[in-house]
């Protein structure tokens, strides 16, 4: 006879995964799931299996603070390898074509600025951007010819951190839907080199940054009590931290209940904001997700924190 299934709970915050090497996005969060026994939880955006870094998870009621994390700047290091092209843009694709050229750190710097503001940028063929319904990565690994349009990207900043003789490492803080291996591709086709990233590592995601990842190990460790005096929950973020970059509104306890009703409130004071997103509170707990309409404070998304 099979043993009962363990009830899920309610957990709600945030873990900064410092994703591993070889494993997916998906993957991960069932981990912390798992770890967490949570009813509930998703990633605010994809990392390849071959990157490592941050990987935000948010848990229970923090889900719905997701989008604002995914629109947030991200800041990448990556390596890209000269002299091979591949099929995937990394290491995990066949080589199509090479290069015997290497460029020089003058040749790389003079084009930098190329790569800065608002481009156009074609996306790799292996990625998970939906042609007729289907991932371009399914259909190129089908052997089907793949052709994707390029889309605008903002890249704020570029910058070459290294250089040898068969590779350069860069660091790049982008917005999103900019594909870091895209921009090893390009470079070596502007440089008349080739390349392709041969490691790549998130280093920043919109309010969160390395000080706050926390790697799979160390959550099992804390799971089984091994780090003493401390639990899984000392690892949570709340809900709030997604919000850092978002203007907070504080409120009564009166205007919460309304908002929790779905009720709009008007605002009040001359420092109440005029327009855009913002998060209701009260009493130092997340109320709702709203927007400033017409004077009014007008909930979007209320967070429910079940027992």
């Amino acid at each position: 006879m099979n043993a009962p299934r363990t009830r899920k709970v309610d957990i709600h915050g945030w873990i900064v995964l410092d994703k591993d090497l070889d494993q997916t996005s998906t993957q991960a969060v069932s981990h912390v799931r798992r770890l967490f026994n949570a009813k509930k939880g998703g990633h605010a955006g994809t990392l390849d299996p071959r990157a490592t870094g941050l990987l935000p998870i948010a848990l229970g009621e923090a889900t719905k603070t997701v989008p604002f994390v995914m629109d947030g700047r991200k800041t990448y290091r990556f390596t890209v390898t000269w002299g091979a092209e591949t099929a995937t843009d990394d290491t995990e694709g066949e080589v199509t074509a090479r290069s015997d050229l290497r460029p020089t750190r003058e040749t790389i710097e003079a084009l930098l600025p190329r790569y800065t503001g608002t481009i156009m940028q074609v996306p790799p063929k292996f990625s998970a951007i939906k042609v007729d319904g289907e991932r371009a990565y399914d259909l190129a690994r089908d052997g089907e010819e793949v052709s994707l349009a390029a889309r605008p990207i903002i890249i704020d900043s570029l910058r070459l951190v290294s250089l040898d003789a068969d590779s350069a490492e860069l660091e790049a803080e982008c917005g999103k839907g900019t594909y870091v291996r895209a921009i090893a591709r390009d470079l070596g086709r502007d440089l008349g080199c080739l390349g392709h990233v041969s490691a790549l590592r998130r280093t920043r995601v919109g309010p969160f940054g390395e000080d706050d990842t926390v790697t799979l190990e160390e959550l099992r460790e804390l799971a089984g009590g091994a780090i003493a005096g401390q639990t899984l929950d000392d690892a949570l973020l709340p809900v709030e931290a997604a919000l850092a970059e978002v203007p907070e509104v504080k409120v009564t306890r009166d205007i919460a209940a309304r908002l929790v009703r779905g009720q709009s409130a008007i605002l009040r004071g001359r420092d109440a904001p005029v327009g855009g997103p913002v998060w209701a509170s009260a009493g130092g707990d997340p109320i709702a997700l709203c927007e400033v309409e017409m004077g009014e404070l007008v909930p979007k998304r209320v967070f429910v924190f079940g027992s």
